[in-house]
Order: C-alpha cells, then structure tokens, then sequence
C-alpha cells in the first residue's frame, strides 16, 4: 500500500511530490499533461503587487521558504532552474512615484521597495517618471523545473501518464484502491481539471485564462525585468516573454488573436524598437473567488484531499502551502482558515 497518490504534476503536485520524497513517504503521481497553467507561468518569486504596491498574501513568510525548496530540489535533481532576476517598475505619474515612497515606509514592505530611483534604465524604454526596483525576486524556469522533475519520478516508477478516471476509485475506511494500486491516502493538485473531479467540483474554482507572448527583439539589450501596464523580461538570447492578459471568461486552453494584439499594443507603449512576435502561450490559471488557495480534506471523504487554487503565484504559493497540506494530514497540524477548504462547506457543499 502507498502511502499517498497524486493527481496533477503541475507545481502543487509535484511540490506534495518532492517534499514525500524528501521524508520517506512512498506514492505515485498521475498526470496527462492536459493542464499547462504551471509549465507557462512566467515563474517570478516577487514578493511585491506591483499594481499597488502591496505586499502579496503571506509573501514575506512564503519567499523564504520557496527559495529555500527550489535551491533544495536543484541539489537534489542536480538541474539549475533558480536564478536571480531585477525588476523594475515602471512609474507612469509623478503620483505613483509617491505612492511608491509611501509604500517603501511601511515597515512589510521597506525591505522590498528600493527607494533609489533609475532614471536611465535603457534606452529603448523610456522611463520620464523613471523606474523602482523590486528587492528580493528571482525567477525560476517552471517548464524546466517540473519536465525535470517528472523524469526524476519516472526514472524511480514513481510518474503514471494517464488521464485519472474516478469511477475507478474505490474508497474504503483504511484508504483507497485504484485500479491494481492501494493507498492511505489521494491528494488532488488538478489545477483548473479539478472543475471535472466529482469529488470536489463544488469548490468556488474560477479559471483565469493567462497569454504571453515571445518576441525577438535585436537590440534591445534587456537583462532585467520591467513591469508597465504589462511585463517583459529576458527569454534568452534576442528573445524575451511579454505578459500576461487576465480573462474570466474565456476558458479555451489555445491562445487567442485578442490577447496577441493587446500585448502587441501595450508592448508598442513601452519599447521603442522594432519586435517580431515568434510565440505565444497560453494557460487556465486556477483561481478562487476569495483569491485564497483551496487546499484541505473532502467534508465526508477523510482520505480525500485537494491542493489547489494558487492563481498567478503558484511559484510563490506552492512550497508553502503544500508544507502546511502534510503537516495537517500527518501531524494533524490544523490548516489556515483562509485556505481550507471548510470554509466553503456549509454553503457549496450538499451531500448526496
């Protein structure tokens, strides 16, 4: 009998996956490959909401530990997928200057906020309210990171590729049983796929569909990051990724010309030199009503858990939350209020 099976190898999954490992735990991860929210993710640590200059929801505990998990799961996978990158924010009014300044006073967000302007970030993008650097990001390559640690898992036959079929699940009071393989316990990290789970589609889960593009840029000379109304950053060589859209509504995984055209035209605001649009990607981010991760044990189902809900900052979020997700199934550690998913019980949930 395993002790844990996984559903999804997205960055929740395959987080649950790598710290199970690292404790000894036995399991096995099943994934399709029909949800590429995490491997297109633009993978920045940013601990700052640089729309408002705020501190993301538990960024200052959550930074540490994620940086700390990534650096950890490169040792081990001998890979570099970790690495540091500068961002800057670009101030588009003398007013967000300010705001800039009061934010940097605050004692959370001090460490983050450098309030040593940049007047000259590169001549390409003009900047005549000049530019504030972010303190404390890096940026990982998600696609790299979780492609590598899938062939990490396959090379120990711990990895099924297959779609999971839950009529196939048969539970019982000592855990569950698959098709040939028991377990103590499944943890679903379907990403957007979890809408299609009967076990917890009840969740309040909203897909944020999320574009960027790839363009080649010659010239342009650009090593760090710049956030605008949009954000470009280094993509190797002449390329670099400008990102991401937000829709709440479209729901197709392919990526559309409505996206590729806003980004061109916001792109054409902030760089002035000639571009070529080479790709463009697109992915389901699984979002919540409240914003706030869904992550805990099915109301009736008690070896049942989902991980779940992490949004745009999955790369932040995941080394965390998936810490907090084991501690509460093996240690009975209780779990945050704002990410149980109890708190949806009583008004989603309707047992059968």
């Amino acid at each position: 009998m395993k002790d844990f099976i996984i559903v999804g190898a997205g960055l929740s999954g395959s987080c649950l996956a790598y710290r199970l490992e690292k404790s000894g735990k036995s399991f096995v991860v099943f994934d399709d490959e029909s949800q590429e929210a995490s491997k297109v993710a633009g993978g920045f640590m940013n601990p700052v909401v640089l729309k408002r200059f705020t501190l993301a929801w538990n960024a200052d505990v959550q930074l540490d530990i994620a940086y700390r998990f990534y650096r950890d799961m490169e040792e081990t996978l001998e890979k570099t997928f970790l690495g540091p990158l500068e961002v800057y924010r670009r101030f588009s009014s003398i007013e967000e200057q300010n705001n800039w300044f009061t934010a940097a006073d605050k004692p959370k967000m001090s460490p983050y906020l450098d309030t040593n302007l940049v007047s000259n970030l590169n001549k390409h993008i003009p900047g005549p309210f000049s530019f504030g650097k972010v303190l404390g990001a890096s940026r990982i390559d998600p696609r790299y990171l979780l492609e590598s640690y899938a062939e990490h898992l396959k090379e120990k036959g711990s990895f099924i590729k297959e779609t999971f079929d839950y009529d196939k699940l048969e539970i019982n009071s000592t855990g569950v049983r698959y098709k040939n393989l028991s377990a103590k316990n499944v943890i679903f990290c379907e990403g957007f796929g979890l809408k299609n789970n009967p076990f917890f589609n009840y969740l309040p889960l909203r897909g944020n569909k999320g574009e960027y593009i790839i363009i080649k840029a010659p010239g342009l000379d650009l090593e760090v990051g710049v956030k605008s109304s949009i954000f470009i950053f280094p993509a190797g060589g002449e390329h670099y990724a400008v990102g991401a859209t937000y829709s709440n509504s479209d729901k197709t995984p392919g990526p559309t010309t409505a996206a590729r055209e806003e980004l061109i035209k916001k792109l054409k605001d902030l760089i002035k030199i000639d571009f070529e649009v080479v790709d463009q990607v697109a992915g389901l981010r699984p979002s919540t009503i409240d914003r706030r991760p869904l992550v805990g044990q099915h109301p009736k189902f008690s070896n049942l858990y989902t991980c779940n809900g992490f949004g745009s900052r999955g790369i932040l979020i995941a080394p965390s939350i998936s810490q907090e997700l084991l501690s509460f199934i093996e240690e009975g550690k209780s779990l945050d209020p704002e990410t149980d998913i109890s708190r949806f019980t009583k008004k989603w949930y309707e047992e059968a």
